[in-house]
């Protein structure tokens, strides 16, 4: 083998290297990347808030309207309680404020407010609404 041939086998050896290691760099850089935002998603838990909405002798009240208002928009999410009173709010941010109260329309009547705060650091909330409807 000639002086140039082995010469152009050592650059062309010399390039896979530079290439190698800069594409290992640049994997490396994006794990440093990926890996903060795992931790921030992990710390960023979505919760739910989820409970029935029951009379002054705990039967269930289905047709209740639960309102969920955050604390940061002041946007209000409702639902409507099933056959046995049941309602689920999820996918609720862990750094927001909450108030959750319930109205059945056919009487008028209304809940007590009840807050959820950012401070908590429970995911889950089973929260009870009573309503008198006088009955």
């Amino acid at each position: 083998m000639n002086d140039s041939v082995r010469l152009a086998n050592r650059l062309q050896r010399l390039a896979y290297g530079l290439i190698g290691g800069l594409l290992l760099g640049v994997v490396i850089a994006a794990g440093a990347v990926v890996a903060p935002s795992a931790a921030i998603a992990q710390q960023q838990a979505q919760r739910v808030v989820q409970g029935k909405v029951e009379d002054k002798a705990d039967a269930p009240i289905k047709g209740a309207v639960i309102y969920l208002k955050d604390g940061r928009t002041l946007a209000v999410k409702s639902y409507i309680s099933g056959d046995d009173g049941s309602y689920r709010f999820g996918q609720l941010a862990q750094n927001v404020d909450y108030e959750v109260w319930a109205e059945f329309p056919a009487g008028g009547k209304k809940s007590a407010v009840k807050s959820i705060s950012s401070f908590d650091s429970k995911t889950e909330f089973n929260i009870i609404l009573k309503i008198d409807t006088g009955k």
